[in-house]
């Protein structure tokens, strides 16, 4: 079935880059959040994305223009929903907050729509338990910064049927993401290694092995990652990575997913990173 509308729910770091990769892929794009404050700060980061890529030559001034007509913000959940195609949540990390918002859409959407939920970790079974109609529901996993990162990682539920991974599938490649398809597991594939690498960062700055700038450029040099493991937790917020890692740790019952007294002590003190403009730098 073809997908011309897409409603994203939650206009913060992760929903506003869906958002906008949405509308620049030619999709009637609604991004919903509960208050209006929250849907115009996504919808200033958007612009402020936007107007970026052309002045660093990425984006045409009429992709922009397209892309911010094919917007639009809702603050009533059941408006976003009604008659979209495919819904993709991207609300915090909290599975009942999750499973909540997607058995809300399932009332006010058709029988037929996708519903996507962008965790980074939790189960997608779990998700989908009070959503009628499971077959329809699986993760599409973002990356951060989204209109920048390239990644896709579609994650096949125990009850996700086939024409549900492809229509995600057929949604990623239109705004220009590689998919990969991964099966319902703690962590699915890139936060299962890349929690257990930012932790063993963490690590090594809390036994006092080197600086977060040098642990970092040893991974951006020596590696070739585009950004060293303490800058990228600092831009996930380091609350999420936390909850994450409770979360692998709980699941997986491995030591390697314990988080660290530093990181634990740095969520407490609310130095989160970018958000909070602190964190293992100051932004």
């Amino acid at each position: 079935m073809s997908v011309e509308t897409i409603a994203v729910l939650g206009a913060g770091t992760m929903g506003h880059g869906i958002a906008q990769v949405a509308a620049m892929a030619g999709y009637a794009t609604r991004l919903f959040d509960i208050d209006e404050e929250a849907v115009a700060a996504g919808s200033r980061r958007i612009e402020a994305n936007l107007d970026k890529g052309i002045r660093r030559g990425k984006v045409e001034p009429e992709v922009r223009d397209r892309a911010i007509a094919a917007l639009t913000t809702h603050t009533v959940l059941a408006e976003a929903a009604d008659g979209a195609d495919a819904i993709i949540e991207a609300a915090p990390e909290k599975l009942e907050l999750k499973r909540q918002i997607l058995a809300e859409c399932a009332d006010a959407a058709g029988p037929d729509t996708l519903l996507a939920t962008n965790t980074s970790s939790l189960s997608i079974g779990g998700i989908a338990e009070p959503v009628p109609a499971p077959a329809r529901v699986l993760g599409m996993h973002f990356f951060n910064p989204v209109h920048i990162m390239a990644l896709l990682e579609i994650v096949r539920g125990p009850e996700t049927s086939a024409e549900s991974v492809e229509r995600a599938r057929a949604i990623g490649e239109r705004m220009g993401k590689t998919p990969i398809v991964v099966h319902d597991s703690p962590g699915f594939a890139s936060s299962r290694l890349g929690v257990v690498l930012g932790l063993e960062a963490i690590r090594m700055l809390e036994e006092g092995v080197a600086s977060a700038e040098d642990i970092d450029t040893a991974m951006r040099l020596g590696y070739r990652h585009p950004m060293g493991p303490l800058r990228l937790g600092d831009l996930v917020g380091l609350d999420v990575r936390l909850d994450i890692a409770r979360y692998l740790h709980r699941e997986l019952g491995s030591p390697r997913f314990e988080p660290p007294a530093l990181l634990e002590r740095m969520v407490a003190e609310g130095k989160l990173g970018q958000k909070t403009g602190e964190g293992f730098y100051r932004w």
